[in-house]
């Protein structure tokens, strides 16, 4: 329908018309040391007002709407809390666009109401913004978790108009910081190389980080980011904003830096190729935008994260975790059931828990010999395991561990039974050729019968496998053949393909949790695809990689660090590298340890010491995976990594450290390292751990040390050429 001159008439009357409002409303959202402050204006429209430290008398944040007076071209209405296209003298990026049933591209958003709520222990306020013409709505949730200094935004958006409206982009949430210069990391990366940081100071303009991959969303990018607030911030001081877009899909963040150099942050789904036609009466949720702002540096930041996971959304955040012996590394595709049987004495000489099967352990017709075939047939392969995964899963259990597998039930081999018989269950484009990613396409998981068969392959397995203790979930491929059959023939726009498949994954998933709410899960994607936060109340764990050489791993694991408790990153002992077998198990122990070799095979002294390293594991676990993190030397500027965990009640606390340059040794490497998150009252015995066959450590056991000193003065683990990985174990008398 044309948008027509009467109708034009009509909303302008009405604009001037809207009575001025001489009292604002003043809406806090506050955690223990956090504010984001919003406040209506004269016309009832709601602006950010401050985003910093939490004010200690919070009458006093009314006045801080009157101390901007912001001049130039719509530099006086940039700090809206939700930014719109059409209506407003705003020259910033748009959180929502939007085209109303009758044709109008505008929107003018005016509060309406809030409330406040508690939920899960934390404080959800809820405010309700509504079109001056319009019976369009959006609903802003901001939830302040208090003690973890964590905000988790998002918005919900619906109508009651008369006909479909077509929402053109729609974010989680806008923010507005009133600094003056702002300093970003983001992530760049590839296969084996995730995770790479990127610092860019951020002037006048726009500055997008973005995936438009629909699944692996952290192949090349990541969501994850960190924005320093007027100085580059140190793992001790400065202001920086930490988060990420929990969204397991395309996701698009937003710096827009304006004339006055104040930064304006968009966050949400991206709307690349994704115009969504919503329907009145039916509400349209977003992804949540989940962020931490520390005023004392990174790693206050990125604890404040890796509490929020252990205690709100990792899946058994606060429990335990399986240590594992997979046979990828060791056998690839080629193994029979006795070969897998033999393996499983080496994993119970390790003193692993548990042996993971992985790929290529199904296909009949087209056998899984090697990645281009067999993907979707979800059948033993008689060939390789006559007696079935029952026999696998009996074996293990009479070995004293127990039996995990791999599976990647989003995938299809077009040489498949699957393919041959369900062609329409696949995302692909019929009147183009078919582009494969690892010789597989993505099935299409907007279909509810695509969503039951993937339900039905990790519910079939368990129902015939009732021990089965453990999967591992992989996705190799992104999407490139964006065309769902399922849509085309409801007459559902091809345009919801990407968020409609990843709301279909999250349905499997819940189905999956419903009826097996505790079995342990990996998130793995070809490596370190996916990593989201809304994929993590799934998953127990997630692969951060494939590339395992620890030097490289060292680097990898430092920067998932910022975001994710350790107790959710799975490291596996391979290989991979020139870095002896010690370097290799220190660095994996840094985690949720895993092995990933012919552990059968082992050389007595090598055995011996995976067996003793195992039992020292076992003993600090616990510490690593629940206590604080704390990064002690950066191997960005010195020649070693140092990272330590502290228990909570500070009694006890495990040292990592890292030669990461065989160069040479400089005197950087040499000097003594300051720790943290000790009691400075409390006197403490240093041992060292995971000492090679006879090797003996140069350390003075015997000595004890107040941590006053051990923060003030420091420690030198005495890493060398020759001792170039050392784990130190702290623990008060």
């Amino acid at each position: 329908m044309n948008f027509t001159k009467k109708a034009l008439g009509f909303i302008t009357a009405f604009i001037f018309s809207v009575p001025v409002f001489s009292q604002s409303l003043t809406i806090p959202v506050e955690t223990q040391h956090v504010a984001v402050v919003l406040q209506t204006d004269k016309n009832n429209h709601l602006k950010i007002i401050h985003t910093g430290k939490k004010l200690q008398t919070p009458e006093e944040y009314a006045a801080a709407g009157g101390m901007y007076h912001l001049t130039g071209d719509g530099g006086s209405s940039n700090n809206s809390a939700f930014t719109v296209a059409g209506i407003d003298n705003n020259f910033s990026e748009p959180a929502i666009t939007v085209v109303h049933a009758d044709g109008n591209h505008s929107l003018d958003l005016r509060y309406e109401n809030k409330t406040v709520t508690n939920e899960d222990g934390a404080l959800l306020t809820k405010i309700t913004l509504k079109d001056a013409v319009y019976p369009f709505y959006v609903d802003l949730f901001f939830k302040a978790w208090k003690e973890e200094d964590v905000i988790e935004q998002w918005s919900v958006i619906r109508h009651t108009e008369k006909g479909t409206v077509t929402l053109n982009k729609y974010a989680s949430a806008n923010l507005y910081f009133y600094n003056k210069d702002y300093y970003l990391t983001s992530y760049n990366g590839s296969w084996a190389k995730e995770m790479q940081p990127e610092h860019t100071q951020l002037k006048q303009g726009m500055h997008t980080i973005q995936s438009r991959l629909g699944t692996r969303e952290n192949l090349i990018g990541s969501p994850n980011f960190m924005l320093a607030l007027d100085a580059p911030a140190t793992e001790t001081s400065g202001t920086v904003l930490l988060g990420q877009i929990a969204w397991n899909g395309n996701y698009s963040i937003q710096f827009e830096t304006d004339i006055n150099k104040k930064m304006h942050l968009v966050a949400g789904i991206n709307p690349y190729q994704s115009a969504y036609d919503l329907k009145p009466g039916i509400s349209f949720e977003t992804p949540r935008f989940t962020y931490t702002l520390s005023f004392t540096g990174t790693g206050t930041g990125s604890r404040n994260l890796q509490a929020w996971l252990r205690n709100h959304q990792l899946l058994d955040g606060k429990g335990q975790r399986l240590t594992l012996l997979n046979n990828w590394e060791a056998t690839y595709f080629d193994f029979d059931q006795e070969k897998l049987v033999g393996l499983f004495k080496g994993a119970k000489d390790l003193g692993v828990d548990l042996f993971l099967l992985d790929d290529g352990w199904f296909g009949n017709k087209y056998p899984r010999n090697g990645d281009n075939a067999g993907l979707g047939d979800w059948q033993e392969n008689k060939k390789k395991l006559p007696d079935g995964i029952p026999y696998l899963v009996n074996e293990a259990g009479k070995q004293g561990i127990k039996f995990g597998i791999w599976i990647e039930p989003e995938m299809v081999n077009p040489k498949s039974e699957l393919y041959e018989k369900h062609l329409d269950w696949v995302l692909r484009e019929p009147q183009r050729p078919e582009i494969y990613y690892r010789n597989q396409l993505v099935l299409d998981l907007t279909n509810p019968q695509v969503q039951d068969f993937v339900f039905g392959v990790v519910d079939g397995l368990f129902k015939k496998n009732p021990e089965l203790a453990f999967i591992k979930w992989d996705c190799n491929a992104p999407v490139f053949n964006g065309h769902s059959r399922y849509l085309e023939k409801n007459k559902i726009p091809q345009s919801h393909l990407y968020v409609e498949y990843t709301r279909g994954l999250e349905k499997v998933l819940q189905r999956i949790r419903d009826k097996y709410p505790t079995v342990p899960m990996m998130l793995c994607s070809g490596g370190g695809g996916r990593s989201d936060y809304s994929s993590l109340k799934y998953f127990t764990e997630f692969w951060l990689s494939d590339d395992t050489d620890p030097l490289e791993r060292v680097f990898i694991q430092w920067n998932y660090s910022y975001y994710y408790p350790a107790i959710a990153m799975c490291n596996h002992v391979t290989d991979w590298g020139k870095q002896p077998l010690k370097y290799r198990v220190d660095v994996a122990s840094m985690g949720k340890l895993g092995f990933d070799i012919r552990a059968n095979e082992l050389k007595p002294e090598d055995r011996a010491f995976c067996q003793q390293a195992v039992k020292n594991y076992n003993n600090f676990k616990d510490i690593v995976w629940h206590g604080e993190m704390y990064r002690l030397a950066d191997p960005y500027e010195k020649d070693l990594a140092s990272i330590m965990f502290v228990s909570s009640d500070r009694n006890k606390a495990v040292m990592f450290n890292y030669l990461t340059n065989n160069r040479y040794i400089s005197e950087a490497a040499v000097d003594p390292i300051l720790l943290r998150g000790l009691d400075p009252a409390k006197k403490y015995r240093i041992r060292e751990l995971n000492l090679y066959d006879k090797q003996k450590t140069t350390l003075d056991e015997s000595k004890t040390y107040s941590g006053d000193f051990l923060m003030t003065i420091g420690f030198n683990p005495n890493v060398t050429s020759s001792r170039t990985s050392v784990v130190l174990s702290i623990e008060a008398l």
